[in-house]
């Protein structure tokens, strides 16, 4: 099977978005939290950011993920995620992130829940699943998927079937997308290896542990480049999975607890003043994210995406 790259006209095709995304209504909120980007005044507390601009500083979350939510070598937090919520949150009068990184991926929306932390900015997808237990603000991202393979890729791997038709073994995280796309790809279990985090997964590639390690193509080609260069490894072509003959859009935003429909209001709020101000991508490019990614999010919805099956 050869792999295609993922166009616009790739992006909604068999998705529904494409229809979804002009007809709208009440069905798009089904099973979701409210997510208004309109007047915030009907949807919030008289403040809900006051104790936050009081104290000069908001609680994050993070999976230490590359290049979605990191620390660097100097300890300071950045990645795509922490630097666009720094941007909005100054817009709001909250001038600090406080960040808390997780064990694993799987544990950011426990941590939330259990008020470890006040947001999520770790790339999150907006899933149905997700959407089921903390709300999201609409996606300030889209990437598609691919594979972490040895130099010249000896197996064929460019989709999560050749794996399942293989005794090809696949690396995922904790709590990721990618182990439900393989799992309803009909990857048999025992060929799914989990792991508790990028590195984690690079250096069980490395050992022999899989053959190939699915996440979004952004992240295995920055994480190769900025760490891993000069191994024998290489990603294969982006692709967006496809399960039951619909195309899996992989969308990333924010996440909050359902109650705090205030801060999620004013976070939106500010998110579409940045995206329609074209603000987004200056704030990204410089971790491997383009306009293609930018534009694409910048149509969708947290509803849309919550509600997507």
């Amino acid at each position: 099977m050869t792999a295609h790259r993922w166009t616009r006209r790739d992006f909604f095709r068999n998705s529904g978005l494409a229809t979804a995304a002009l007809i709208g209504g009440p069905a798009l909120i089904a099973g979701c939290s409210r997510v208004d980007d309109g007047d915030i005044g009907a949807t919030q507390d008289a403040d809900p950011l006051a104790r936050f601009r009081e104290a000069g500083k908001i609680k994050v979350g993070i999976a230490n993920e590359q290049p979605y939510g990191y620390r660097d070598k100097n300890g300071e937090l950045t990645g795509e995620a922490p630097e666009v919520a720094r941007v909005i949150f100054k817009a709001l009068g909250v001038d600090q992130l406080d960040a808390q990184i997780v064990d694993s991926f799987g544990s950011l929306i426990p941590g939330l829940l259990s008020k470890q932390y006040d947001f999520i900015a770790a790339g999150m997808f907006i899933t149905p699943e997700r959407c089921s237990q903390i709300a999201f603000s609409n996606p300030d991202y889209a990437a598609a998927n691919a594979f972490l393979v040895a130099k010249g890729n000896p197996k064929g791997i460019t989709r999560f079937e050749d794996i399942a038709e293989s005794d090809a073994k696949v690396g995922v995280l904790e709590g990721a997308v990618e182990k439900g796309y393989a799992e309803n790809s009909g990857v048999p279990s025992d060929q799914i290896k989990v792991f508790p985090n990028q590195d984690a997964a690079f250096k069980g590639m490395l050992a022999g542990r899989v053959d190939a390690v699915a996440l979004t193509a952004v992240s295995l080609r920055w994480t190769l480049q900025q760490q891993y260069a000069d191994e024998p490894l290489e990603v294969t072509e982006s692709f967006v999975p496809v399960i039951d003959g619909k195309e899996q859009v992989g969308a990333g935003g924010y996440g909050f607890r359902k109650e705090d429909t205030g801060l999620l209001a004013a976070f939106n709020a500010e998110l579409k003043k940045l995206q329609e101000a074209d603000g987004v991508l200056p704030i990204i490019e410089k971790f491997g994210f383009t306009k293609t990614e930018v534009d694409k999010a910048a149509e969708l919805t947290a509803q849309q995406l919550c509600a997507t099956t």
